[in-house]
């Protein structure tokens, strides 16, 4: 099931987001994030224009998917969000990504987007993959500008017009 995310889903939120920081090459955080940050982060989401989705099953969150603001306070990029998404380790390579992105594809026009871009690193293969599985296109890449690890990596827009 889909639904909204709520205050109450925070945690785990930052939880699925903190694996993809330890794991490494999946997230330009180099530190794992606190969840006073993640807090924070909630508060200035303003779910009403840029939504927070979370995945359960069995009752219990395991993925989420954001679709933020790009270049906030830019009016004329508005109908341009950012879609991310994260899947708790365990749950992954079982189509959870998939039905997140095909949900969010399937929601962002009611909020007005007409332009989704995803920003992420070329080591991310899964992520590239599934992007390019939504029909995403590379829009663009920033060569060898992230660095992890003293690992110099890509960091690389995916678009994708509605």
């Amino acid at each position: 099931m889909i639904r909204k995310a709520t205050i109450f889903d925070l945690e785990v939120i930052n939880d699925i987001y903190n694996q993809a920081v330890v794991h490494r090459l999946q997230t330009a955080d180099t530190e794992p994030v606190s969840l006073e940050k993640r807090k924070e982060w909630f508060k200035n989401h303003n779910a009403e224009q840029y939504p927070i989705f979370v995945f359960e099953r069995d009752e219990k969150v395991v993925a989420y998917l954001t679709l933020s603001a790009y270049r906030p306070g830019r009016k004329a990029l508005i109908s341009l969000a950012e879609i991310s998404y994260y899947v708790h380790k365990d749950y992954q390579g079982q189509g959870i990504g998939s039905q997140l992105v095909k949900y969010g594809l399937e929601i962002a026009p009611t909020y007005k987007f007409e332009n989704l871009v995803a920003i992420l690193l070329g080591s991310n293969v899964a992520s590239i993959n599934l992007l390019k599985k939504f029909n995403f296109k590379h829009w663009g890449t920033f060569p060898q500008v992230a660095n992890i690890d003293l690992q110099k990596v890509d960091h690389l827009y995916y678009g994708l017009k509605l």
